[in-house]
């Protein structure tokens, strides 16, 4: 499909949402960044509507969500409206693991789709430069210091630092999933090697850096935000930031490029706006507040994308995002498809690259009315952050009638504003006709958000407020968590919102919990502090910041013909 496309040149998408060529900054034909100066242009004008797209629990089968973002783009263009989508930029890791790439596909898709999944204008690169930059640094002033003793002040005039190479919490990142790098030993024979200690690397998406690239109001913030960063500890027990370090400078000049937006278009040629792509566990798992800041002014709506389900990349958007940016949906759309939902009644154990049980695959109304309930708590979850929820279907081939007259009537009544079949995939943004005019007049309701808590609430009754909001019966916060609060309090941080770290699949923190878990409770292991992103990471459970690859990783099936066209990549 995509092939048969008629792209646009990109000055000319930035002609069609009203971006003057003088705040583009190419990147070949198709791409273009966008310089910062037009949100001061733009400050004055009215600004669109915000539509938040989420989803049910997810499964390895995938609900959709991307290419429904995609769609509804394409959909309100299609019934006259002005739109654009925001998303967030694929990582390397997923593209030659399992998941693949993150461009849509059909008839929603951004291209030019290889360019997207692939570098793009290399800011994750950029992010692994910086984030290393900051590793590399830690590493040689604690060779030094330790190297030189007493003497380190009077050779270099700078104040020691102390660092603890015990509680150096600043790992090192690579966009890739290698799990042979988890854990590592560095400085391996000390002398010249540097001091011996314990390390590892996260994937690049989860380090602070990508989060703070996407919630950072401008240049300016950012540097302040990355000045923030605690990278460790000293051996009295003080943290040690990235401005301690005087390293918070060269890691801005390296993001320099990066916090510019990148204009992209989809398979229709709607503007869509790609930056950033921060986790939804251990980060807030949403495109950037700065691409939302330029969209907003050009666009009657403008189509964004939160990670995993609406207990994950939602919840954190609007606690985390929203908190920082006042940025507002006016509507929320829950992407659910019939076999999610099957999947999600807790009947099987799917696991990814396995057969589909034929069950699942087959008209079955008893089956998918069980794992509906997890579509009923999404939408009470969403409703109650006091914005209009809109369920889309996405539809698939073998889904029979029966079942999606079942599931548009349940949701209904679970209090859904609408409920509506996307057919994005096949039809583009006619596809999404209806739901698109629903979209229209959700986002005309006179809504408020409502958020679970204060911020100066209390750290403890934040958590144990979230645990409930999943249907918890309590928190059990171990010794480790309650000196973790203590620490945080100490450091006049508490104000700080909630970055829930739990498993994407399941509404609890046990990934084994399906469909609607009831009668659990949530375990607290720890937290820590995002201060330069501006959260705190509380975890439950042991998330995965290192993904590896598995035993038919993606990279197998991608090539490239004697024309130099990529194949195999989806």
């Amino acid at each position: 499909m995509a092939g048969s496309t008629q792209l646009l040149p990109i000055n000319e998408i930035a002609q069609k949402c009203g971006i003057d060529n003088e705040y583009l900054i190419p990147y070949g034909k198709y791409v273009a960044k966008i310089d910062l100066s037009l949100i001061v242009a733009n400050r004055n004008k009215p600004k669109g509507k915000l539509v938040l797209v989420t989803a049910i629990t997810p499964t390895p089968l995938g609900e959709g969500k991307t290419v429904n973002t995609i769609g509804l783009s394409e959909g309100l263009n299609y019934i006259g409206k002005k739109a654009i989508a925001c998303i967030r930029q694929p990582s390397l890791g997923p593209v030659f693991g399992v998941k693949g790439g993150a461009a849509g596909g059909g008839q929603a898709e951004v291209l030019p789709m290889e360019t997207l999944n692939l570098h793009l204008t290399g800011d994750i690169h950029a992010i692994t430069a910086a984030h290393d930059l900051a590793s590399a640094a830690l590493d040689a002033r604690l060779y030094h210091e330790t190297r030189l003793g007493d003497e380190f002040t009077e050779q270099t005039g700078l104040k020691r630092l102390n660092i603890d190479k015990d509680r150096i919490i600043w790992k090192r990142v690579i966009d890739h999933n290698d799990r042979a790098l988890k854990n590592i030993t560095v400085g391996v024979g000390g002398g010249l090697n540097g001091v011996e200690r314990t390390d590892g690397f996260e994937i690049t998406a989860a380090s602070e850096l990508m989060a703070i690239l996407a919630l950072a109001d401008g240049l300016h913030d950012m540097r302040q935000r990355i000045a923030n960063i605690i990278l460790a500890y000293n051996i009295d027990g003080d943290i040690i930031t990235a401005e301690d370090l005087e390293v918070a400078g060269a890691i801005t000049v390296l993001l320099k490029n990066a916090i510019n937006p990148n204009l992209m278009q989809t398979i229709e040629n709607t503007p869509a706006l790609i930056h950033a792509g921060p986790f939804a566990n251990i980060a807030h798992g949403n495109s950037s507040v700065i691409a939302d800041r330029v969209a907003l002014p050009l666009a009657d709506y403008v189509v964004t994308e939160a990670g995993f389900g609406s207990d994950m990349g939602m919840e954190k958007f609007f606690n985390i995002k929203y908190r920082q940016s006042g940025i507002a949906p006016a509507c929320v759309v829950l992407v659910a498809t019939v076999r999610s939902l099957k999947s999600n009644s807790g009947k099987y154990n799917i696991k990814p690259g396995q057969p589909i049980p034929k069950e699942i695959s087959e008209s079955n109304v008893e089956l998918l009315e069980i794992g509906a309930a997890n579509l009923g708590w999404h939408i009470n979850n969403a409703k109650s952050y006091g914005i209009p929820v809109i369920v889309a279907i996405n539809r698939f081939p073998h889904d029979s009638d029966e079942e999606l007259a079942f599931l548009q009537q349940y949701a209904l009544k679970q209090g859904a504003f609408a409920c509506e079949i996307s057919e994005v995939f096949t039809k583009g943004g006619k596809g999404a006709e209806k739901l698109s005019h629903h979209i229209v007049n959700a986002c005309a309701q006179n809504s408020k958000v409502e958020l679970p808590y204060k911020d100066s609430d209390k750290l403890i009754d934040k958590i144990n407020c979230m645990a409930k909001k999943y249907g918890a019966n309590q928190a059990n916060l171990s010794q480790q968590a309650l000196k973790d609060i203590e620490e945080i309090e100490k450091l006049k941080l508490d104000h700080l919102p909630l970055c829930i770290a739990k498993t994407p699949m399941s509404i609890s923190a046990n990934p084994n919990l399906k469909n609607v878990p009831t009668n659990f409770d949530i375990d607290i292991s720890h937290l820590a502090l995002s201060a330069g992103a501006g959260f705190i990471r509380v975890y439950a459970g042991n998330i995965m910041t290192m993904p590896g690859l598995g035993t038919n990783p993606a990279y197998r099936h991608i090539d490239i013909d004697e024309f130099g066209n990529t194949v195999g990549l989806s």
